[in-house]
């Protein structure tokens, strides 16, 4: 099946678009489609790919659903495009980068500024229906981002997972932790943050990891 992703991903993720699980995933998000409100839109379903190439990537931040809402996804988990409100996950994440790095809290929730410097933020399912958080679990996108997981830690040395929340931690189970940087903190959500998001100091950890490997550190 040719699949509109990013060329260096489709290179190291072509076997998987062939097996049946995609083939039948493909079938019910192109039925979703047009039926119903769907988030991202369909162009942004792979944006994460896009905005950071494979060869490129040295953090990845796994998340769980795209927002629901009107406006809000465009493919990068936790990230909003520019001029829409910061929904209360992405603000408790810049008040732990402003508390651990010192730098001010950004005014703009688009990420797409740390893709560009090798952090890959992906969501575990990569479409959702309008206003229904979860509509689209269960329909193969977890065993395609599952994949990706496995993929970077098999064929990469020295990457920085941020894994948080249970939900991420139990995805990352399959991370090779002899070759990587696995770090695990509660979720940003307001529910979660205070459980131990919030301390976590997972920003200037990361950057140093990556300092200590030779590499530049992330701008947060």
């Amino acid at each position: 099946m040719d699949v509109r992703i990013e060329p260096s991903w489709k290179e190291k993720l072509n076997g998987e678009f062939e097996k049946p699980y995609f083939l039948d995933l493909v079938k019910f998000v192109k039925e979703e489609y047009q039926q119903f409100t769907i988030y991202p839109p369909g162009p942004k379903i792979f944006n994460a790919f896009a905005q950071c190439p494979y060869d490129q990537v040295r953090i990845v931040i796994l998340g769980q659903d795209p927002y629901h809402g009107a406006g809000q996804a465009h493919g990068l988990c936790f990230s909003v495009p520019d001029g829409i409100a910061k929904p209360p996950s992405l603000q408790n994440i810049f008040k732990e980068i402003s508390n651990d790095i010192g730098i001010p809290v950004s005014e703009s929730g688009n990420l797409e500024r740390w893709a560009d410097q090798g952090v890959l933020l992906l969501n575990a399912t990569l479409t959702v229906r309008a206003s229904s958080p979860g509509s689209h679990q269960n329909k193969g996108w977890e065993i395609f981002t599952d994949a990706v997981v496995r993929k970077l830690s098999e064929d990469k040395n020295g990457l920085v997972f941020l894994l948080w929340g249970a939900y991420a931690q139990r995805k990352g189970e399959i991370i090779d932790t002899n070759r990587h940087l696995v770090l695990k903190a509660a979720h940003p959500s307001p529910f979660a943050a205070h459980k131990g998001f919030f301390g976590c100091r997972h920003f200037s950890k990361s950057n140093e990891f990556l300092t200590k490997n030779g590499r530049s550190p992330v701008l947060w």
